[in-house]
């Protein structure tokens, strides 16, 4: 069975509004064979990472980055997944209080460095996130998982 890997930063009520929309997006009913497995960031590992076949990734933009939390987990599985996930699906999300260029920058410098294939577009969300970003982040959820059920 396939597996969804959500690795997400969590430390406030915006972010996670934002991680449990992309959480019910991809345990929607309409997906079928896939299994998520969700992990801090602070927790995952690398062999979470190997073990699965595509990745939803979220963090806060803090200070104009990716947060800390991120950063250590791509610290933490960059070498010992650089080879065995090349061409995996990911996709991401990033809140930020009003700016979230440099986190963008990061995560997608992380990415490509790693070879995996953006899957879905990100979704941005400042300020306190509304209906359309929630929304937004549902399908972000839902598009990765189904990518992992069509086998695409």
């Amino acid at each position: 069975m396939p597996t969804l890997l959500i690795v997400h930063h969590t430390p406030s009520p915006n972010c996670q509004a934002l991680f449990e929309a992309v959480v019910a997006g991809a345990t929607t009913p309409e997906i079928e064979g896939v299994r998520v497995v969700r992990r801090a960031a602070l927790a995952a590992t690398a062999s979470d990472v190997l073990e699965a076949d595509g990745y939803l990734l979220g963090t806060p933009a803090n200070l104009g980055y990716m947060s800390g939390a991120l950063k250590h987990f791509f610290d933490q599985v960059y070498y010992p997944c650089l080879d065995e996930t090349r061409g995996r699906p990911f996709g991401y999300y990033v809140h930020g209080g009003n700016d979230v260029t440099g986190a963008v920058r990061a995560v997608e410098a992380v990415t490509t460095g790693l070879g995996w294939r953006r899957a879905a577009d990100p979704v941005t969300v400042t300020g306190e996130p509304g209906k359309v970003d929630t929304e937004a982040c549902w399908e972000l959820g839902a598009t990765v998982a189904a990518g992992l059920m069509t086998g695409d």
